[in-house]
C-alpha cells in the first residue's frame, strides 16, 4: 500500500507564510477496522518519534493494512525550528510560556444532558453522534470570535483529527530519559503489545496532553452511561510513549519501537498480518506514585542514578558541586531517597537552580503482566 501525503495549515507567521504540517494517509480496506492517529515531534526537541514513524511507514506499505492510518511527523513547525545555537528549545511556546503539550482542549461537556437527549442511540450511534459533538466542540473553538493562541491553534487542529480515530498514539521523548509510556487505566493490558519496559498508569483526570484529550471525554461518558445502567465500552485508546532521550535519532531503535506499535495495532486488527510484542520484562506505577524531585539548593549536579535502572533506598542519587563553598561540608552534597524506585528521566542540564526538578522516579512499581 502506498501512503497518499498532504498538508495541515495549523496558522501563519508574522511575514504571511502559512505553517504546514505533513500527514501521511492510508485509506480504510475495512470500514469497520479501527481507525489509527499517529503524531511526532509535538515538542521541538523530541525528534525520535520521527524516525519511528519513518520505519513505521517502510512496514505499512509492506502490510495488509485493513483499518484507516494517519501519520503526523513534525507535528509542531514552529518549536521544531526555536532553536538557540545547537540547542532547540521547543517545549514551551514563545509566546505565552505554556507547554505545547498542554494546549488541547478540555471539552467540559455536560455528559448527564448529552447523554440524556441521545440515550435512545445504539451503541454504535451513540458513539457517533459523540464524535461529532468532540469535532464541533473544537470547530467551534477554533471560530471564536475574539480569536485564539497560536499554540491553541495548533493543538486544536491537530486534536480535531485525533478525535477521528479509534487509536490515538503521542510520540515523546524525555530530556535524559529511559523509554516509558502512559497509559490509562483501563487499557493497562495493552502495555503488553509495545516494546517499553515501564508504563504510567493514568486516571481518568485531564491535564491538557494530547492522550489524555482524546480518551478523557470517551471515559467519562462510559462512567455516566454505567449509572444510567448501561455498559459502554470505551471508544477510543490513547498512549504517549517516551521513546528515550530528546535530540537524538537512532533508527535501529526506531524499528524496534515501530514494531511495537505494529504488534498492538495488529491485536487491535488495524491490518491483517500478525506482529508479536517483543519478550521482555515490563513494569509500572499508577500516576499518583510518580514522583518528582526538586532540587536542594543550587550548583552543578553529577547525576549518579541512571534512568531504567533500579535504585534502592538510600543508594546515591545524584551530587551537587559548590565550587564557591570550596573548603566547607557544601562543597559536595550527596543527595538521596528514602525508597526504593526506578529513576525514569532527568534534567538535561548539569547546572541547576534550587527548585529545579532534578527527576521523575517511579515509586511503588509493580510487574506487568
Amino acid at each position: 500500500m502506498q501512503f497518499t501525503q498532504s498538508s495541515l495549515i495549523v496558522g501563519e507567521l508574522a511575514t504571511g507564510q502559512e505553517l504546514r504540517v505533513p500527514v501521511y494517509h492510508l485509506a480504510a480496506k475495512d470500514p469497520s477496522a479501527p481507525k489509527v492517529f499517529l503524531q511526532a515531534n509535538v515538542h521541538g526537541a523530541e525528534v525520535q518519534g520521527n524516525a519511528v514513524i519513518f520505519q513505521l511507514m517502510k512496514q505499512l506499505e509492506a502490510m495488509d493494512v485493513r483499518g484507516e492510518i494517519t501519520l503526523l511527523p513534525l507535528a509542531n513547525p514552529l518549536g521544531i525550528n526555536q532553536k538557540s545555537g545547537e540547542f532547540t528549545l521547543g517545549r514551551f511556546d514563545p509566546i505565552t510560556g505554556v507547554n505545547w503539550n498542554r494546549e488541547y482542549l478540555d471539552h467540559q461537556i455536560d455528559i448527564p444532558n448529552w447523554y440524556s437527549e441521545h440515550c435512545h442511540l445504539s451503541d454504535e450511534l451513540l458513539n457517533q453522534a459523540f464524535r461529532l459533538q468532540l469535532i464541533a466542540s473544537c470547530q467551534a473553538h477554533l471560530a471564536n470570535p475574539w480569536g485564539v493562541t497560536t499554540g491553541k491553534r495548533l493543538a486544536i487542529s491537530l486534536q480535531m483529527l485525533a478525535h477521528q480515530a479509534d487509536i490515538v498514539i503521542d510520540l515523546h521523548t524525555g530530556p535524559k530519559s529511559c523509554k516509558h509510556l502512559y497509559c490509562p487505566e483501563y487499557a493497562q493490558s495493552s502495555v503488553k503489545f509495545f516494546s517499553i519496559p515501564y508504563s504510567l498508569i493514568m486516571p481518568n483526570s485531564f491535564g491538557g496532553a494530547m492522550d489524555e484529550a482524546a480518551f478523557c471525554p470517551w471515559w467519562e461518558l462510559v462512567e455516566y452511561a454505567a449509572t444510567q445502567e448501561r455498559e459502554l465500552n470505551v471508544a477510543v485508546s490513547a498512549f504517549t510513549l517516551e521513546l528515550a532521550s530528546q535530540e537524538r535519532i537512532d533508527m535501529d531503535d526506531a524499528r524496534e519501537d515501530a514494531l511495537g506499535i505494529l504488534a498492538y495495532l495488529s491485536h487491535r486488527g488495524v491490518m491483517a498480518d500478525q506482529v508479536a510484542p517483543a519478550v521482555m520484562a515490563r513494569y509500572g506505577c499508577l500516576l499518583k506514585d510518580y514522583k518528582k524531585y526538586h532540587s536542594p539548593k543550587g550548583g552543578m549536579v553529577e547525576y549518579l542514578a541512571q534512568p531504567g535502572e533500579p535504585l534502592k533506598a538510600n543508594q546515591p542519587l545524584a551530587n551537587i558541586l559548590r565550587l564557591d563553598c570550596y573548603g566547607t561540608e557544601e562543597e559536595l552534597t550527596p543527595l538521596y531517597l528514602e525508597q526504593d524506585c526506578v529513576p525514569i528521566l532527568h534534567f538535561a542540564s548539569a547546572s541547576v537552580y534550587q527548585g529545579t526538578e532534578l527527576y521523575k522516579l517511579m515509586t511503588n512499581v509493580f510487574e506487568l503482566n
